[in-house]
C-alpha cells in the first residue's frame, strides 16, 4: 500500500536504501535492544530486522504507516508499536537499556531529545536524523551563536558527532532544509558534581534570557548578597561549557 507523507507529522521519507543501511551501521551493533522512532515506510527497519541477536521494536504514530509496516514485515507484528514515543513510558518498551535510531520528525526532534535525557540511564546510544541546523546546534561548542540548552544538556551526558549530511533530494517529499545524522554515545565518565535537577534548572533559566549576563539572567535564583561568591556571573550563558554550568550550579546551591 502507498503511505502518503503527512505534513502535520513532519514526514519526509528517506529514498536511498544504501544511505539507510549506512545509517543503521552507525549503531554499535549488535545491541541487545533497539527502538526505531518513526519508521514510516520501513526503509531503516528492513536493515534493523536483519541484525542477529537483537530485539528490535519500532514505534509509529501514523495509522497508514502502521498498516503498511504490518504488511511489509509479516510475523513481526509484536515488534510494531502503534503509538506516540513522547507519550510512552520507556519501561513499557524494554525492561533494560535500549539504543534509539530514527529519521526523526523534525517538528518534534527537540522533544525527542528531552525524552532521551529523561531516560539517559536506559539509553546508551542514539543515532538520529535531524534538520542540519538542529544537528549543528546540538554539537556546537561554547561561544557559538547556535549553542543553547540542548547543547549543554546533551553534551553533559553524551559524546556527540555528526556522522552524515544529506541533501533535500534524498527525501520524499524533499524538505526545505538540509539534514544530518548525529550519533550520541552515553559518556558515563562525565559526572555532575551538582544536583541534576538544579543543573537543568540553571541551564534553562540562563538561556531563557541568553542576551543578558548571568548576573541578571539568574537573578531569580541568586540572593544579591551572595552574588560576589558565585563564578561566571559577568558572562553570558553561551560562554559556559557544561562543566562550568556544573560549577556554577554547585556554587548557587551551596548558598544559604
Amino acid at each position: 500500500m502507498t503511505v502518503r507523507p503527512k505534513k502535520y507529522l513532519g514526514q519526509h521519507f528517506l529514498k536511498d536504501t544504501a544511505v539507510a543501511e549506512k545509517i543503521v551501521s552507525f549503531l554499535s551493533l549488535p545491541a541487545k535492544n533497539i527502538l526505531e522512532i518513526g519508521p514510516g515506510k520501513g526503509i531503516l527497519t528492513q536493515f534493523l530486522f536483519r541484525v542477529k541477536n537483537t530485539n528490535v521494536k519500532i514505534i509509529e504514530i501514523d495509522n497508514e504507516a502502521v498498516e503498511h509496516l504490518i504488511k511489509m514485515f509479516t510475523g513481526r507484528e509484536e515488534s510494531i508499536i502503534h503509538g506516540d514515543f513522547l507519550e510512552l513510558k520507556s519501561e513499557n518498551i524494554f525492561n533494560g537499556p535500549f539504543s534509539i535510531i530514527g529519521n526523526f520528525p523534525y517538528n518534534i526532534s527537540s522533544q525527542i531529545l528531552f525524552r532521551v535525557l529523561e531516560n539517559k540511564d536506559q539509553v546508551p546510544e542514539v543515532v538520529g536524523m535531524f534538520q542540519r541546523e538542529v544537528a549543528e546546534r546540538i554539537v556546537s561548542p561554547p561561544g557559538s551563536r547556535t549553542y543553547g540548552i540542548l547543547s549543554v544538556l546533551m553534551q553533559a551526558f553524551y559524546d556527540l558527532e555528526i556522522v552524515l549530511t544529506l541533501n533535500e533530494d534524498d527525501f520524499f517529499p524533499p524538505p526545505k532544509v538540509k539534514s544530518a545524522v548525529v550519533r550520541m554515545k552515553r559518556n558515563y565518565a562525565n559526572k555532575l558534581k551538582s544536583d541534576e535537577h538544579s543543573f537543568f534548572k540553571v541551564v534553562k533559566t540562563a538561556f531563557n534570557q541568553r542576551r543578558k549576563k548571568l548576573r541578571n539572567a539568574l537573578s531569580s535564583l541568586i540572593e544579591r548578597d551572595n552574588a560576589s561568591k558565585i563564578p561566571y556571573l559577568e558572562l553570558r550563558a553561551e560562554a559556559l561549557s557544561w562543566q562550568k554550568f556544573d560549577e556554577l550550579t554547585s556554587a548557587i546551591t551551596r548558598m544559604p
